[in-house]
């Protein structure tokens, strides 16, 4: 796998955002789960282990791609 050190940033507009990390395989299972309070920030990055991330709630998420605000 290449190496891959983008980081992306996601924060929170209410109480109680879920991201949840699902992992990288032949079977897709959630592996870790983090809530996050309004106004705080989580800095995260895909890894061999993580190949998706799926977020709950009113957030925010930057990457070096774009700017993306959950609906509403």
């Amino acid at each position: 796998m290449a190496n891959n050190n983008d980081f992306f940033v996601i924060k929170a507009k209410e109480n109680g955002v879920n991201v949840i990390g699902l992992t990288r395989g032949s079977d897709t299972r959630f592996h870790h789960s983090e809530k996050l309070d309004k106004g705080e920030v989580m800095i995260a990055q895909f890894t061999e282990h993580t190949s998706a991330v799926k977020i709950r709630g009113k957030a925010t998420i930057q990457t070096s791609h774009g700017t993306v605000d959950t609906d509403e």
